[in-house]
């Protein structure tokens, strides 16, 4: 068992030995020492022994290795970088290859990592392009390099302000998982070395560490790495409150180690007694945890319970005796019930398994326990490195980074123990890509749909920006108005005060908010048009001496290649059709004998159908009481009752009995009250072919023909008829209602369900007044 059970503080920390242990820090390990160290040893020296360690540790990691790959790799690395020295004095090859190193034994993916790992600051920081990166070791290997740089320009002279959307932004960048794991390591090898840093740089290394690195390390299932990242920002950020918790815990230091001495013994006695392979380490407890812990109660250090914490890693293939295991703990200890979670049965969502529990040890401590086995450790400590050893069993639910770790699931379902070709040729990662990440010239994050233009940057800004959009600088460079941003990119719009939009732009804007503004505009300039073209019209017909009603003019129109009035006005107003052409139509239009008789006949149905529409409201049958008596009635406006309903009656002074639904608002009113008028009424049991007023409201994206397309479903189903309409436009939707007459509560329903398919058409309900 480990004796400790404190993180260990790690600046300038040495390299695992073989056992993942940190090695004793040599004599000279100060800032003095090291710089002393670097000036005596020979360059031939030095490279000879780091090439021959990261060997080693990737002989020991990797399950393929090609050490030829490597060994161009470091010395490129070696070449490119052996002029250079980093701020604590030594030679600056020496980053990359603990960065390489980090990668090898507590990420370890494949060969091709190591070497982007050695070279991820060499296009960067030296004279040698990416082509020569990708000629020389590969396109998978300089996507990587390039994946890298790109994220480091990104954080360049820009403040951390929105972290998950600048965390988003890194992922929706890269197209490789393994640009994201060489990051890890760069960072967490620029944090050891952080004390040679000027202090606003360690701040803003910090917090962009505890801000976007570490909890990204967490997603990624990378435990060690986060906890490590979060103690070495920790210190720099709150150095006081650091060093108190650090002392502290020193102090009892021994306290803690003789009670979890005794607390494991009879644990060890029962696990030996069912024969179970096992190993118990003390947790340790993170300085940064242990100062949230305590924030977020309100509690001292004493008070933080689960200072005392074991692991029981399990040396087993079957899950089942993690539970088995539990069982015996709690036997010899009470268990917290409330403290019990089962994360095998349901991993978190980076693929963490592991039982949890907290138990009364001696003296009445509660001491957490977690539960796992070796597979289990190996995934919670190296997250998605692990799945290259262990087929894991996951249950994915998040759309996003666990979709990829179930495909890494299920790639070694599919080859076995092989190492994955697949995986090796394709190790892509597609996370919000429905988004990119762009900058305003000041360095503001802006998160827009895949697919925006620099005119939705400009909505996304100030809508009088949109408006006024006359062209547009990415990354420095006039592009034009219609081309696709990517993630990174900062953009700068060019203004003018006589610009405004075009109907092209809202063939490519693809955001709601430039698409409403656009439309908005347009439909605002066209009604001006319309308002034009009708006063020039109006005009010219006052000239001509004719009166024409609005109505004989919507006909007029619709009988024009136009189709419709307003049409017709905005293309007058446009000049785009000749008014004397258009008045010779319209005198021909109204001679006797050609469209006026059409309109007369038209007349005649239009009072017909009222007439009847009447007679049939009047005639209409009602049960008042389970009788058909002559009694006098009507339907109440408010509700419009129509058979298939359940309705009732109220009495009334000198109109009778008003049929209403039972579930309209007024008749609630009534009950709650006690009425006394109320009496009950029902449809007879056969149709007698009446129709019934209903309103109908609709709710939908605006859109050209839309009116036309409602009106149209309305009519032709069973003949319905339309007494009103009522469209009400707002940005880009449109509210109306209708008022229809049909016989019968399955008329309507199917009548609603029509509607519901209009294309745009968003929601179809019957609405009381």
């Amino acid at each position: 068992m480990a004796a400790e059970t404190v993180a260990i503080e790690r600046t300038n920390a040495p390299p695992l030995d073989g056992e993942g242990r940190r090695l004793p820090l040599p004599t000279g390990h100060t800032a003095e020492g090291r710089a002393a160290r670097w000036s005596s040893a020979t360059n031939d020296e030095l490279y000879a022994d780091k090439l021959n360690d990261l060997l080693a540790a990737c002989r020991k990691n990797l399950r393929a290795l090609d050490e030829e790959l490597i060994i161009r790799a470091f010395r490129l690395c070696y070449e490119a970088h052996k002029n250079d020295r980093r701020a604590s004095g030594e030679p600056y090859f020496i980053h990359p290859f603990e960065v390489s190193m980090i990668v090898a034994q507590e990420i370890p993916l494949d060969d091709i990592s190591i070497v982007a790992a050695l070279l991820h600051d060499v296009v960067e920081d030296t004279v040698y392009q990416l082509e020569e990166i990708r000629e020389e070791f590969g396109n998978e290997v300089a996507d990587i390099v390039d994946g890298a740089t790109k994220i480091t320009d990104i954080f360049k002279s820009r403040e951390i302000t929105q972290a998950e959307s600048y965390r988003k932004l890194l992922l929706s960048m890269v197209g490789d998982v393994r640009v994201m794991l060489v990051k890890f390591a760069d960072r967490l090898h620029n944090m050891r070395t952080i004390e040679y840093l000027p202090p606003e740089r360690q701040f803003r290394m910090a917090k962009e560490t505890l801000d976007i690195y570490a909890p990204f390390a967490h997603r990624f299932g990378l435990g060690r790495i986060k906890w490590e990242m979060e103690d070495l920002a920790f210190k720099v950020l709150n150095r006081e409150a650091y060093n108190d918790i650090k002392k502290s815990l020193a102090e009892k230091r021994n306290e803690r180690e003789t009670y979890i001495a005794s607390f494991i013994e009879p644990i060890v006695e029962a696990l030996n007694e069912q024969h179970f392979k096992f190993e118990i380490i003390g947790r340790p407890k993170h300085l940064f945890s242990i100062y949230n812990k305590m924030i977020r109660s309100g509690k001292g250090l004493d008070e933080v319970y689960d200072l005392f914490a074991i692991r029981i890693l399990l040396d087993t293939q079957n899950d089942n005796d993690c539970f088995a295991v539990y069982g015996l703990v709690s036997s010899i200890y009470t268990p917290v019930p409330e403290r019990f979670k089962n994360y095998i049965s349901l991993p978190k969502k980076n693929g963490y398994q592991s039982i949890h529990t907290t138990v009364i040890g001696p003296n009445g401590r509660m001491v957490e326990v977690q539960i796992r086995t070796r597979a289990m450790n190996e995934i919670a400590e190296k997250g998605v490195a692990a799945h290259w050893k262990y087929k894991e069993h996951i249950t994915a639910s998040d759309p996003d980074l666990e979709e990829w770790v179930k495909w890494v699931r299920d790639v070694f379902e599919q080859h076995g123990d092989d190492a994955p070709s697949a995986l090796l040729e394709s190790f892509k990662l597609n996370l919000y890509q429905d988004e990119i990440y762009v900058f305003t010239p000041k360095g503001e994050l802006r998160i827009l749909p895949k697919g925006a233009t620099a005119v939705d940057f400009a909505f996304d800004i100030h809508s009088q920006i949109g408006l006024r959009t006359i062209g547009a600088k990415v990354n420095g460079r006039i592009v034009p108005l219609h081309q696709k941003l990517s993630s990174g990119d900062q953009i700068e719009i060019i203004t003018s005060k006589n610009q405004s939009p075009t109907a092209d732009w809202e063939k490519f804007v693809v955001t709601h908010k430039a698409r409403s503004h656009v439309r908005r505009f347009l439909n605002d300039e066209q009604r001006v048009r319309i308002q034009q073209g009708r006063e020039l019209w109006k005009k010219r017909l006052d000239k001509a001496r004719l009166h024409v009603n609005d109505d004989m003019l919507v006909r007029f129109a619709s009988s024009t290649p136009l189709g419709t009035l307003s049409r017709f006005y905005a293309a007058i107003a446009a000049a785009d059709i000749e008014i004397e052409d258009y008045l010779k139509r319209l005198k021909e239009w109204l001679r006797p004998g050609s469209a006026k008789d059409d309109r007369g006949v038209e007349k005649r149905e239009e009072a017909a159908t009222v007439s009847y529409m009447d007679h049939s409201r009047a005639t209409t049958g009602i049960l008042i009481q389970g009788r058909r008596d002559n009694l006098l009635y009507g339907y109440a406006k408010c509700c419009n009752p129509v058979p298939g309903d359940e309705v009732i009656g109220v009495v009334t002074v000198g109109k009778g009995v008003k049929i209403h639904r039972t579930s309209c608002k007024n008749i609630q009113k009534l009950q709650a009250s006690g009425e006394e008028r109320l009496i009950d009424v029902s449809w007879p049991s056969t149709e007698e072919g009446a129709d019934y007023l209903v309103g109908v409201r609709v709710f939908g994206e605006d859109r050209p023909g839309m009116l036309s397309d409602l009106t149209h479903v309305i009519s032709s189903y069973n003949n319905t008829n339309i007494r009103s309409v009522n469209i009400d436009s707002r940005d880009a939707m449109f509210d109306g209602k209708m008022t229809v007459f049909v016989k019968n509560t399955y008329h309507l329903a199917r009548l609603v369900e029509k509607l519901r398919k209009v294309r745009g058409v968003t929601s179809v309900e019957r609405f009381e007044e």
